[in-house]
This record gives structure tokens, sequence and C-alpha cells, in this order.
């Protein structure tokens, strides 16, 4: 089967229906970032890129930013704007920003583009791109290192070009038959250099998949065929705000007034969707999906030929799900049954649902307000056979134009929200307040053999505040949770005093008591250094992976051999580990396995990659008979 990497793209709808009272407070918020002398610079640069000092009126067929305005407006020659000069004063700048953003959404409004614009043939383009140049270089000067993109992609971080699938000939060691299959890791992958602020979060889906047939493997890098980047891609430019990097102070208030503006002049629709898909991965109803938790899924096809990936869309579950979704659901093994939530803005702002085994969402979604005032970073979440477990943390989502898009309330007392896991309402939702617990990624969960008691394995993550701003100095610290349904306390405790992060255990248990969980050690943090065999029901490493000098990889994926069944103890860890790694000495990237059993994880055979991969998020295993059953392409 020959798979084209890309997906039709529909020429976006005509802009978003808006009164004339909305389009003007558009414009009276833009106009008003700029009521102050320390404003005057932007304003200047973009009426020098616009215009010319000797100009007193400019005909927009023949000056050279619209020359090629579409020509469905050709014979309009309404003036853009009035300049006598390049510098204008304070007041004069308002008025002249208004008077251009007004026409410009006047021509916008006549003349119905019926394909994207680039960014050569239309003005709102144009303006919107000077105004958020002009942001950058003048309201926005220095960029702390979080969200300086000469920091944030330097080294690995930096983002690689697409590679089709490429053979990869130097193996060493013999791939374990359970490896037949695609091994896919998602991670962001920006595919325009960023002009400001930028976040490590913030990159564009990339999926680097290597696809294993007996023996033999093949490696290609696809992105994610996302709204957001088949947009940029024609415009040749970012368009789509920045969440974690780009709504900060003034500033942050000047790039929603921009994009305000861009919406209503049709530069992108937010209907269609405004994720990167750069988080997750699932498998679910004979579907791949890639996953971010501010969209709705993305459909993904692997080639069971070649391991070449194609974006298929956006999956909305038949229009059952109508909204975004978390990043991190969660698969029952014995069922089939998938688990997810959504967090929101505005109330509820916990939202919780259920799919059937065969992809369908037939339950209706169970909003929960109780106890819940204000927005909270709920990022991952936990399923017992009975529950449902959310994790209030310190983390919370706030308003456009504050300190951080992302903020940290040291004064708030963590909870665990215990919800019944077929609930068809909040009404039977318990909080138990679990005072500095602030998880991000859960392993598992299981109702303990009393029946009255709840237990959860994550990792604890101190000094939360640091998690945007610098990720190196938070440290990770794994805890068992152990909660009383019946008398309602709460008992923690330590599993292990190591930097331990992303991990993973055998998916047979899941939502069951197990033993051995594979946590990546950070050293520093977003970096794994390698990989740590936990025993859960001792308390204890049992076994460790360091990569070596230099080297770093990502999260550990457990796959079980062929004779793990997930029913006796004995056999829980019988399989192996796999992770791409990364030696920033020789600037190369490897397939790594290493056999979980192991009393130091040794590595049983690593493939040498045509290019190196970045660092990045969450990965999967998509076995041999799993890409044989997705659903086929129509």
């Amino acid at each position: 089967m020959e798979v084209v990497a890309s997906s039709p793209f529909i020429p976006h709808p005509p802009p978003i229906s808006t009164s004339t009272l909305s389009m003007q407070s558009s414009f009276s918020t833009i106009s008003t970032l700029f009521q102050s002398r320390q404003a005057l610079p932007l304003l200047n640069t973009i009426i020098s890129k616009y215009s010319s000092s000797d100009t007193k009126l400019i005909n927009p067929r023949s000056h050279p930013i619209s020359r090629s305005i579409s020509s469905s407006s050709s014979n309009d020659n309404t003036p853009i704007f009035i300049s006598t000069t390049k510098t204008i004063s304070t007041t004069g700048s308002t008025i002249l920003l208004s008077s251009l953003l007004q026409t410009a959404a006047k021509k916008q409004r006549r003349s119905v583009p019926t394909a994207l614009p680039s960014s050569s043939s239309s003005l709102p383009v144009m303006v919107c791109d000077a105004l958020e140049q002009a942001i950058n270089e003048f309201m926005e000067p220095t960029l702390r290192p979080s969200v300086d993109p000469t920091h944030v992609l330097a080294g690995n971080f930096s983002p690689v070009s697409e590679l089709p699938p490429t053979d990869c000939p130097e193996i060493e060691g013999e791939l374990p038959a359970c490896l037949d299959g695609a091994y896919i890791r998602n991670g962001p992958n920006p595919q325009h250099y960023p002009t400001g602020s930028h976040h490590l979060f913030e990159g564009d889906g990339m999926l680097h998949c290597l696809r294993i047939s007996r023996g033999h493997a093949s490696f290609c890098g696809r992105y994610v065929r996302t709204y957001k980047y088949t947009l940029e891609q024609q415009l040749g430019s970012s368009v789509l705000p920045k969440f974690f990097s780009g709504f900060r102070g003034l500033a942050g208030v000047a790039r929603v007034a921009v994009s305000m503006f861009r919406v209503l002049t049709g530069q992108f629709d937010p209907r269609k969707g405004i994720g990167l898909a750069n988080t997750s991965l699932a498998y679910f109803g004979g579907m791949l999906l890639a996953l971010c938790e501010c969209d709705l899924p993305y459909s993904i096809y692997v080639s069971p030929d070649d391991g070449d990936i194609l974006t298929i869309g956006r999956h909305d579950f038949d229009k059952r799900l109508s909204m975004w979704m978390t990043a991190h659901p969660k698969k029952d093994p014995d069922t089939g049954e998938m688990f997810a939530f959504r967090c929101g803005l505005l109330p509820p702002f916990l939202t919780y649902f259920v799919f059937d085994a065969d992809g369908t969402k037939r339950r209706p979604d169970v909003p929960i307000f109780s106890n819940m005032t204000h927005p909270s970073f709920v990022h991952d979440f936990a399923i017992t056979k009975k529950y449902a477990l959310f994790c209030d943390i310190q983390l919370g989502i706030s308003r456009p134009g504050g300190a951080s898009p992302i903020t940290c309330d040291p004064g708030k007392v963590s909870r665990i929200g215990v919800l019944p896991r077929y609930a068809t309402d909040e009404s039977q939702m318990r909080w138990f307040d679990v005072p500095g617990f602030n998880m991000m990624h859960s392993i598992n969960a299981w109702d303990d053999d009393d029946d009255t008691s709840i237990v959860l394995i994550a990792p604890n993550i101190l000094m939360i505040e640091h998690i945007l701003e610098d990720i190196k100095l938070i440290h990770c610290s794994m805890e068992k949770v152990r909660i009383d349904l019946k008398s309602g306390t709460v008992s923690r405790t330590k599993l292990s005093e190591q930097n331990l992060e992303l991990g993973a255990i055998n998916a047979a248990y899941l939502t069951k008591r197990n033993r051995y969980a594979y946590m990546g050690l950070g050293e520093p943090i977003p970096k794994i250094s390698g990989v740590v065999k936990l025993d859960l029901e001792l308390g204890k490493t049992v076994a460790t992976r360091v990569y070596g000098p230099g080297c770093y990889g990502g999260e550990p994926f457990f796959v079980p051999s062929s004779s793990s069944s997930g029913q006796g103890m004995n056999e829980e860890d019988d399989g192996y580990v796999v992770s791409y790694v990364h030696d920033e000495v020789k600037g190369e990237s490897k397939f790594l396995v290493l056999d979980a059993k192991s009393p130091e994880l040794d590595v049983v055979a690593s493939v040498k990659l045509p290019r190196r991969v970045p660092y990045g998020f969450h990965g999967l295993f998509v076995s041999e008979d799993e890409l044989k059953q997705q659903r086929p392409l129509l």
C-alpha cells in the first residue's frame, strides 16, 4: 500500500459571523494597548513597513503590499490609510492602527476567501504578522530562558525535518519477535522557527516511528497534519496563538487582541481546532490517536508495509465528542473500554466520560461542579475497576495577561477526587485532602483487597512552581497513596528518593495490583539519563540501567513477551523496555531494547537510526496484529 503522508485540506469557510460591535471591540482592544508613549516604536515599525514618508494616500492596487490582493477585490480603490510621516503621536497611532484594521476587515467582509490566504496576498495576514513582530521586538524584547527559542530549542531539542521510511541496517543483537509491530514516539517539533517566545510544549506534533518486522527495521518521522500545521504550512509562518509562552503580561494581552483579529478576518477558524497533537498516543477501537489536551484527537494510520504515517483527521467519535479531551486516556485491558476527561476554563472545570470497547461514546458526559471553584491543571488521572481518580493539584490556569498562564498556589491543599467508574452524575464524588501531593502523571491504581481502600502509584512533583519556568529544578518522588474510603484517611509511602518520572508498567496490569514499574531517571528532567525498575511491593529499586555519559532518552515503554499473560505475578516483568536514546557526543540516536527481567536491565538489541530523534514526550508500541486490525482507509 502506498501511503501519502499528507491529508486533504478543506479550504476554510467564510469568517465567523460577528456583529459590528464585536469587530469594533477587537479594534478597541488593540488600540487601547498602544495608548502609551512606550508603544510608539511599535506603531512606527508597522507604519514604516506599510507606508512611505511621502505617501499621502495609498492605493491598494498600486502599493507593493497590496498588488496581489485577490482579483475579487481588484476594483476596490478604498484607501488603506492616510499618513504624512513615519513618526506619529500617541493619539495618531491609535487612530491610524484602528483605521488600518477596520479597512482590512472591510475588505475581508467584501470578499470571502475561497482558499487559505498566503502571506504575500492577504493584507490582514500581513498586518497581523507585522503586529506580532512589533510585539516581539518592543513589548517583549528580552525573553526568559524558559521561552527563549535559542535556549529551548538548543541541542537535541532542536526540530528536524520529515523523513520518509528509511531502512535501518545497523542492528546490534537480535530484535525479539514480540517487537514485530511499530514503536511510535510523539513530541514537539516546530515547523517554523519561532520569531518570538516559545515554550518546549508548543512545538507541532511529530511522530517518530520505528517499524519492526522479522528482525528488520525501518524508521520514519512525520508531522501530524493538524489544522494548525496545515494552515501555517501554507501561510509560511506561525498564526495560531501560543498558550504557554505567548499570553503573559501586556504583550500577552496584545497577542490576544491580534488573535481575535485573525479570527474575525477569517485567517483561522478555532472551530477547526487549535491543538498540536504533540503529547501522546493511544490505540483504541482499531484507531491510532495522536493526542494533546486542548483539541480533539487526531486519527492516524500506520502502513503495515513500511511504517509510513498518514494523518486521517480530527476524530469526534461520530460527533459525540464536541470538545477537547485529555492526552492520557485509560484503556481497561480486560473490558477494552477507554476512560477520559477534559479540563475547562469555565465551569464545569472538569468533565468525565467513557468510551465503549468498539470505539463508540454512548454514555453522557459527567460534569464535575462540586468543590471546584477555579480551573485546575489536571493533566492525567487514574482508574481502578471501580473508580476514577482525579488529582486537583497546586497548579491552576489563569487568564491571559497574568504573570503566567499556569500559576502555582503554594497555599492550596492538593486533593484527590474519587468518582465511581460508571457514575452518571457527580453526586457520589468524594474529595480527600493530600497536602503537598502534585501528580502530573499516574503510573497505576487499584482497589485493595479489603474492598474499602484504593491505592494510587504516582510521582509527586516537588517544587512544582518551577515546572514551566525552570523544569531542571523540580524533583519527582515516587509515592504510594492509600485512600481508606471507610474512614476517610489517606496514608502515603515514599517508594524512591531518586528523581523519577515518565514511567510504564505491563499494560495488562492497569487497574489491578502490580509489582513493577519502569521509570525514567531524570537527571536532569526533561532529559532521561536511564531506566529504574521499582518493586512497588518492597518499595525499593531492584534494577537500573544508565545510558552513559552524554546519552539521554525519553519515557521508557514496556512491551510484554508472548508468554506474559498478566495472570501470574512471576510473569509480570517478562518482557522488554524500549526507548529512543540520543548520544549528544556522537550526534546519533538509536532504539534501545532492554531485558526487563534481568538484574541490570541488560541491553538485548539496539538499532542505529538514520537521523537523530529530538527529545519528546510519550510513546506507544503497536503490535503486528494491531497494525493489521486498524480501521481501513476510506
